[in-house]
């Protein structure tokens, strides 16, 4: 289902873009990295968060870590990641493959300005072994992301 429906988002409004399936996992940032011939940095995680009641999308470098100090002066409030249980239940997406298309759910997009370092990056597509190609400015285009500065590298 979670890769169908990033497929299916990538058909309605990027069909530029391929999600590319490999045969083995590249669920961790590493072995996505390996998978696609790119540097870690590249990868393009998504980080699930509860702020509040609600559930937030980060988007950031594989190398990244959240900086607690940047990350409570632009939400009010400690980063607290989603359980393993909750991300599949928000985003449609299993962990390893989450990504912010084709979501379950509604949810705000932020992109960090870490991903800017580079022209292409490789963020998951809903599967544990899929991923695509594109660039951090066409994630918030599609994804009507807001632009943080979060990150610690």
């Amino acid at each position: 289902m979670s890769l169908a429906s990033v497929k299916q988002f990538f058909s309605e409004h990027a069909p530029d873009i391929d999600v590319i399936e490999l045969a083995q996992s590249t669920a961790t940032v590493e072995l996505a990295a390996k998978g696609h011939g790119v540097e870690p940095a590249q990868i393009a995680k998504t980080l699930a968060l509860k702020v509040g009641d609600d559930v937030i999308l980060i988007v950031t470098r594989g190398d990244a870590r959240l900086d607690n100090k940047k990350y409570k002066a632009r939400f009010g409030t400690k980063a607290r990641m989603l359980g393993f249980d909750e991300v599949e239940a928000e985003t449609g997406h299993p962990v390893g493959g989450v990504c912010p298309f084709g979501l379950a759910k509604p949810h705000n997009v932020y992109c960090d300005e870490s991903l800017k370092a580079y022209d292409v990056v490789v963020p998951a597509a809903g599967a544990t072994n899929a991923a695509v190609h594109i660039s951090p400015e066409r994630i918030a285009e599609l994804t009507g992301a807001e632009w943080v500065d979060v990150s610690a590298t």
